[in-house]
């Protein structure tokens, strides 16, 4: 595995994440008057992120209608996931599939030993063996590099941003009216704050799928066969993109692939650029 300096910035971009909270905290609790505010939020926080990083798989799996398969019946994946997680000398994770059209796949699961792979049934009839090969490299070391944990914790902390200011919003303006600054302060917060906290999410996101693409080509030794897998994902989304609701937007971070079809603006996007992807991977080829 690499060692990446986005790492580094992963880490720095949670720190920031979780001070965010406790700065919205203290600003609705000035703007209240109730200085409780402040553990309450960070209580909160913390419980919001250990219900979504223990139940991630489960709720992943549930919005994708996705299905455990048996060795018996996907001899072929079990022999590919068994083949490359031997290599990084890590367990093997569960294999589902999604009845999805749209090609895609995901990794879910607190820890290595918990690991779940989901193909979609569009990614398993659109990708030859051995661009299939490169996408299970990278989505396997998501599970080794512990970007569920990093996901999960980015996803409920931005959430939970969301949710605190709009409480501020509905509940907070009941204060005595003894520190107005702190009201607007409030209200500025309730504004601005979901925005930096989505752009932050997407940002720790973008870093993860650089990196995954980066370790994932370096575990199979084919980074040419994710370029090509990612450069069909592209279109095959295009032609047949996954509905967008609530339970789809939810988890379209996790996916290899914006599963939308859509060309999100770069700010907020959870997704590099695939041309950008795709490039970087020929370049690690021609290394």
């Amino acid at each position: 595995m690499h060692h990446h300096h986005g790492r580094l910035r992963t880490a720095g971009l949670l720190a920031f994440l979780f001070a965010m909270v406790l700065v919205v905290g203290a600003i609705v609790a000035a703007a209240t008057e109730t200085p409780a505010f402040i553990f309450v939020f960070g209580i909160l926080g913390l419980v919001s992120v250990a219900y979504s990083y223990w139940n991630s798989d489960k709720i992943a799996l549930r919005a994708m209608q996705a299905y455990p398969v048996t060795r018996e019946q996907a001899p072929a994946l079990y022999a590919m996931v068994e083949e490359l997680a031997s290599r990084a000398q890590q367990p093997a994770p569960r294999i589902y599939i999604s009845p999805q059209p749209t090609p895609n796949a995901f990794a879910t699961g607190r820890n290595p030993e918990k690991g779940v792979v989901c193909y979609t049934e569009g990614i398993l009839n659109l990708l030859s063996e051995r661009e299939l090969r490169g996408v299970t490299g990278h989505e396997l070391m998501h599970i080794y590099n512990r970007d569920i944990l990093i996901s999960s914790v980015a996803a409920a902390v931005a959430g939970f941003l969301t949710t605190i200011t709009q409480f501020f919003i509905l509940f907070g303006r009941g204060g005595r009216g003894q520190n107005p600054l702190a009201i607007v302060g409030a209200l500025l917060a309730a504004i601005l704050m979901p925005i930096a906290a989505s752009m932050i999410r997407s940002a720790i996101s973008r870093t993860r799928e650089y990196d995954a693409d980066a370790d994932g080509a370096e575990l199979s030794g084919d980074p040419l066969a994710l370029a090509s897998a990612l450069n069909k994902l592209d279109g095959g989304i295009r032609q047949v993109p996954l509905n967008e609701d609530p339970k789809h937007d939810a988890h379209a971070h996790m996916m290899i692939a914006n599963p939308f079809g859509a060309r999100a603006k770069q700010m907020f996007s959870t997704h590099p650029p695939m041309d950008d992807r795709i490039e970087r991977l020929k370049s690690m080829a021609g290394q």
